[in-house]
């Protein structure tokens, strides 16, 4: 089954008794300039403040300001850099390269 509008497939996750997999990182969606490989989140698997993705943002690219509302994220930056600008104004910067972690 899949939802449609976040090209989430339900179907994707495995359940192991509690232990819930999805395989291969299930199906890919494109959004706000960012390719995501399906991860979990309370629309798939029911955490309640957890969204744990795949995500790729092309050379140049840009993933443009939003904010997340009832849920916390945690990146990884495997290669390359990312400049995040953020708060009023969006006046505050941070850079983060390859090998840093990130919680938002």
């Amino acid at each position: 089954m899949n939802d449609g509008k976040d090209n989430i497939q339900l179907s994707a996750v495995e359940d192991h008794d509690g232990i819930l997999t999805i395989r291969g990182g299930g199906a890919r969606r494109d959004w706000n300039g960012i390719h995501y490989k399906q991860g979990m989140s309370a629309k798939n698997v029911g955490t309640t403040k957890l969204s744990a993705n795949i995500a790729t943002i092309p050379p140049g690219g840009v993933a443009y300001a939003h904010i997340h509302v009832g849920f916390e994220v945690i990146l990884y930056i495997v290669e390359g850099k990312v400049r995040h600008e953020f708060g009023p104004g969006l006046k505050q910067v941070v850079e983060n390269e390859a090998g840093d972690f990130i919680y938002i």
